[in-house]
């Protein structure tokens, strides 16, 4: 059966007595009625109960639970890019980590899931690099992949997949909702909705106050080799969508997520402002901001650009990069070197 949200309703005949009223005021507002059924990425999944044993596949659900509070849930993790927020460290070192990358299938259902939480399709997909969704299920484990990794966003084409529309703050607070649905936790799920939302406009009002006609950037991610053409965000992704939130325009107008551009062109469009990726990760050569930030400053083409002459350089942890809660963070990263540079405006 379909979610279905039933409001409390109190006695219209019967007086309640003073106890009852107390119960009644701090009763949540909305029950989740299970068997719940989303319709998730496409796929209809059915969640019997609220989870209490969760593994995740990919950082931004392990930090979506969390932000939650429902840290105690996770039985194990995957696929790490940077450190979790200082809150949650502590937390989560007490957590089983199955694989700094991407973990096996068989490590996922041994640690007795009642749910797996996915962030990015690839792992969860017809090819999945973990195991495909229909495997899950035949055991008996439910899914859910964020909807920020499939909502306006085609991922059979193009490495990381193509935007078929602009990345928004929208895609996060479904995510973020749905889990609250599903965890019977709706009242603290609409409240970091709301959250999200407000440092959104923060965030904007305070780059229309700086004024940034006329800017453009780019964000770096990585390379396969730090003198090779680049990993750069494309228009539609999480940095397309903070650089269109702020009014700033991305020098890269593919719709790929992350296609590879060459210097010559990079160099060519001169962005005003470059961003970098940081990332504990290391499995490219450029995934260290330091590394990236030393061949801008040395290579004798790439240093000639306006952004480095004039150290408008900007380092974002990677996590905000992806379409993830952090995107926010990002967001507001941005702003501040914005206020923090001098843009001749």
């Amino acid at each position: 059966m379909k979610h279905a949200k039933k409001p409390f309703a109190a006695p219209l005949v019967m007086p309640l007595c003073a106890a009852f009223a107390v119960a009644l005021a701090s009763a949540p507002a909305w029950a989740t009625d299970y068997p719940l059924t989303l319709e998730n990425c496409g796929i209809e999944v059915t969640y019997e109960a609220a989870p209490q044993r969760v593994v995740t596949v990919g950082q931004a659900g392990t930090e979506a639970l969390y932000e939650l509070g429902l840290g105690d849930r996770v039985v194990g993790t995957s696929v790490w890019f940077t450190d979790v927020p200082e809150a949650f460290r502590e937390l989560n070192a007490g957590i089983p980590r199955l694989a700094d990358n991407d973990p096996s299938f068989e490590s996922v259902v041994a640690a007795r899931p009642d749910l797996v939480l996915i962030q990015f399709e690839w792992h969860v997909g017809p090819e999945g690099a973990v195991g495909t969704r229909e495997q899950f299920h035949e055991l008996g484990i439910p899914t859910y992949l964020l909807p920020a990794d499939c909502v306006g966003k085609n991922n059979a084409v193009g490495v990381d997949g193509t935007g078929t529309e602009l990345f928004s703050v929208d895609t996060l607070v479904q995510g973020v909702t749905e889990l609250g649905q599903i965890f019977d936790i709706e009242d603290t799920a609409n409240a970091l909705g709301e959250e999200l939302v407000a440092r959104e406009d923060a965030a904007v009002a305070r780059a229309e106050a700086i004024g940034v006609d006329g800017v453009t950037a780019m964000f770096w991610f990585s390379s396969v080799d730090i003198a090779v053409d680049p990993y750069v965000a494309g228009r539609l992704g999480a940095p397309g969508y903070i650089m269109e939130t702020l009014g700033i325009e991305n020098v890269v107008q593919s719709d790929e997520e992350w296609p590879i551009v060459g210097w010559e062109t990079l160099v060519q469009a001169n962005p005003t402002v470059i961003v970098l990726a940081e990332m504990d990760r290391r499995r490219l050569p450029a995934d260290a901001a330091e590394a990236k930030l030393e061949f801008l400053r040395t290579d004798p083409v790439a240093s000639q650009m306006d952004a480095v002459v004039n150290d408008r350089i900007v380092v974002m942890d990677a996590h905000a990069m992806d379409r993830t809660l952090r995107t926010i963070e990002g967001l507001e990263v941005l702003t501040d070197a914005l206020e923090s540079f001098d843009l001749g405006q």
